[in-house]
């Protein structure tokens, strides 16, 4: 079981993370959509969540801020890049929510006390760069920002506050970090479909069958998310995350969503090496101990 590094399990949970589009398309052709789509699937995993909670209380209770903490970042991540890919351009929303990395890498350096090495933000530059290559950004996608952009910009800088926060709550247990986030989004959810006035559709029994195998594909997702978050300092994890985006657009070229060019290969190339870069352990680890007599 040694392949199962904190590294490879983060970067497993990224790529499952960037397949996530496919079964909220099949949802919207549903009829099931944007924030209705979050209610159903989060309201269903707040179910098993709570209970969760509850019953590993005596685990968290002397890190409860840090818990609260992964709860209002990640549900806010979640809950606004949602709300962003359904109200805005998706190009816009989701070249803003991934500055997320900029926010982890300074983040880690400021409120963790982690190295900034030139190594870092080496593969950070590489990152953004296989972003912009990948995303294709033009003029229009430094326009004058609208409430939309706001929203996706303000989940990137939650994205990155819920890892810092993962990383920061070590009591914690694993399980309990892997779920308060679903509470968080069924709250923030319900709170933009009450301020939009939309509600769950019509919604039969196989359809609900179908949202719960979702939820159980986000589980798998954030389980993985959570322990490589847990485990990977916040500088690199930053960086490992957007293969999130990679796995989205291969993903999407694969099935006919999207036409890949020199320049889309181009930055999913940029962006794998800069998650290589990343993945790599510290300098300090890769030196022997010296024998002791």
């Amino acid at each position: 079981m040694g392949w199962l590094k904190p590294e490879i399990v983060l970067l497993l949970g990224a790529i499952i993370w960037g397949l996530g589009w496919m079964p909220l398309q099949h949802f919207a052709g549903l009829g099931l959509s944007g924030m209705p789509v979050v209610l159903a699937t989060y309201g269903l995993l707040s179910l098993l969540a709570l209970p969760l909670l509850y019953w590993q209380r005596a685990g968290w209770r002397a890190q409860w801020r840090g818990l609260l903490a992964i709860g209002v970042f990640g549900g806010w991540a979640t809950a606004g890049l949602v709300g962003a890919l359904s109200e805005g351009d998706v190009v816009r929303a989701m070249l803003l929510f991934y500055l997320a990395p900029v926010w982890g890498l300074l983040g880690g350096w400021l409120l963790l006390g982690e190295q900034l090495t030139g190594l870092r933000v080496g593969a950070l530059l590489l990152a953004m760069l296989g972003i912009g290559l990948t995303l294709g950004v033009s003029r229009d996608s430094l326009a004058e920002l609208q409430a939309a952009d706001w929203l996706a910009l303000s989940a990137g800088l939650a994205f990155a506050l819920n890892n810092l926060a993962t990383r920061a709550a070590e009591q914690v247990p694993l399980l309990s970090k892997a779920v308060v986030a679903f509470v968080g989004s069924a709250l923030f959810s319900a709170l933009f479909c009450l301020l939009q006035e939309v509600s769950l559709p019509a919604m039969s029994p196989l359809l609900w069958g179908q949202v719960a195998l979702f939820g159980l594909f986000w589980l798998v997702a954030m389980g993985a998310a959570q322990y490589g978050f847990s485990h990977v300092e916040a500088s690199r994890a930053a960086v490992l995350v957007v293969v999130e985006l990679l796995a989205a657009v291969l993903s999407a070229a694969w099935l006919g969503e999207r036409e890949l060019g020199l320049r889309e290969w181009s930055g999913g190339a940029l962006v794998l090496l800069a998650a290589l870069l990343a993945a790599r352990p510290p300098r300090e680890s890769l030196i022997p101990c010296e024998a002791k007599p």
